[in-house]
């Protein structure tokens, strides 16, 4: 299914009931609010400048009060009766907003014209915007129900466990949203009867590989008793990876952290849930990192151009060095930093560097005393690929050495990968592998302790690193 569409169809639909809202308000107002502040009768519908400048602002107001609370996460797999409720929390906050903003002194000065403006504008909001969501919930349903959208699922397992949930998920009068792609086997090989029903794409050790190849958004866990103690190592091996994971009840106490009950068509699944901080808390750091990152790479513009020429005279070379790093959900991107070593600092092959590497320049090692050189990565924050706060990204070839000694490595794969994190505060550079493993330990910690606060505290630290120069 496309997401983006069905993100974007939403929003326009918020959009659209908010505009409504608005109007229909606004005339409530020239009905029964303004003959009570000017003791006559206006035209109903007379629209001024205000009129039109607020049918643009208010409706992107609401627009972005619903996205910071995560209203337009997962479209697809709304609850409507969940979406009632939130919907409604969020309308009254943001109403009180507006009233408290906009209404407050703009209404007669009486308890009856205040309550009356506030429930009117609640009741429209609530009422239209909510109404046009359940609309378009219905009609999402209807076509899972129908099979004609879904959600691409492989099935882990091949024995007869895998077999009767499968039989089970597909026999039911109405589609659950499953597409099933085909299934990996646990232990065993190849099922031949479970190869009549579906693909066999191989052993489960391919998730990783069959999830980018084939797009898939869900994977449901069924193995035998036989077969549970594979379940923590395959739940590690999709840390970082943007699906759903669904294992059967019997299992939930093999799980650690949170999980969901779903209960679909008689169906019990546990979902695995990798949820680390709240959505609001999520989106807000994203807003901050764009705001801030925006903010620095315009006001440090004349620092930037110092440090530039200062990395041009110290060494033959480009300014910026690029590097494939990986980021979230394992993804690769090409990180950008000032030049701190000389061009052929690697001509032997991948080195992590240390307190007297004789490869850095001069200039370059004042860059990485005081971190100037990470200053490019602002650019990487605000396209989306890192965060100001988050596990520092490390290359594929260092990442395959640290998973040898500490699978967990993907769990740094849950989030977008940072500037600045709590593992670069304890560690700084990471001259050897053991100093890897030692600094992901506290990411780790700082991903199983996300919030907004955190990130201000490690924020706090880093400046203060920095204007000491103790970065190495």
């Amino acid at each position: 299914m496309n997401k983006k569409l069905g993100r974007l169809q939403y929003i326009l639909l918020d959009i659209i009931g908010s505009a409504a809202a608005w109007t229909l308000f606004y005339i409530y107002r020239k009905a029964a609010i303004e003959p009570l502040r000017y003791g006559y009768k206006v035209p109903l519908w007379h629209p001024d400048k205000n009129y039109y400048l607020a049918i643009i602002l208010i409706p992107l107001f609401w627009v972005s009060i619903f996205w910071l609370f995560g209203s337009y996460r997962d479209v697809f797999r709304k609850s409507r009766v969940k979406e009632l409720t939130q919907t409604f929390v969020i309308t009254f906050l943001g109403v009180i907003f507006i009233f408290f903003t906009l209404l407050i002194d703009d209404v007669v000065g009486s308890y009856a014209a205040f309550r009356h403006t506030f429930v009117v504008l609640l009741g429209l909001q609530f009422i239209i915007v909510f109404g046009l969501r359940l609309i378009y919930l219905n009609v999402i349903k209807g076509k899972l129900k129908r099979g004609t959208i879904g959600f691409n699922t492989i099935l882990a397992g091949s024995n007869t466990k895998a077999i009767d949930l499968y039989r089970e998920l597909t026999s039911q009068k109405f589609s659950q949203g499953y597409l099933f792609t085909g299934y990996v086997s646990i232990e065993n090989g190849s099922n031949a009867l479970m190869s009549e029903k579906l693909n066999y794409l191989g052993r489960y050790e391919m998730l990783p590989q069959l999830i980018a190849e084939k797009n898939i958004e869900e994977v449901i866990l069924a193995v035998e008793s036989s077969e549970h103690h594979l379940i923590n190592s395959i739940l590690s091996m999709l840390e970082g990876q943007d699906v759903i994971v669904k294992v059967l009840p019997d299992m939930y106490d093999l799980l650690t952290g949170g999980v969901k009950m779903n209960y679909i068509f008689g169906t019990a699944l546990v979902e695995v849930r990798t949820e680390i901080m709240p959505q609001w808390q999520k989106n807000f750091k994203r807003l901050f990192d764009i705001c801030f990152s925006g903010s620095m790479l315009v006001l440090l513009s004349p620092i930037y151009a110092l440090l530039a020429f200062g990395v041009r005279m110290s060494s033959k070379g480009p300014i910026f060095y690029s590097q494939e790093r990986i980021g979230i959900h394992g993804k690769p991107f090409t990180i950008f930093k000032f030049r701190s070593m000389f061009t052929d600092a690697e001509s032997t092959g991948p080195r992590l560097s240390s307190a007297d590497d004789p490869r850095i320049t001069r200039f370059g090692g004042f860059l990485r005393k005081y971190r100037l050189d990470e200053f490019p990565q602002f650019w990487n924050v605000l396209i989306g690929d890192m965060s100001i706060v988050g596990p520092r990204p490390e290359r594929q070839h260092f990442i395959d050495q640290i998973l040898k000694v500490s699978p967990n490595y993907r769990h740094l794969h849950k989030v977008r990968p940072g500037i600045t994190s709590w593992g670069q505060i304890k560690y700084g550079y990471a001259e050897n592998i053991d100093e890897m493993v030692e600094r992901m330990k506290f990411d780790i910690l700082y991903i199983e302790n996300m919030s907004v606060a955190m990130d201000f505290k490690i924020i706090f630290y880093t400046v203060v690193i920095m204007l000491q120069g103790r970065g190495k």
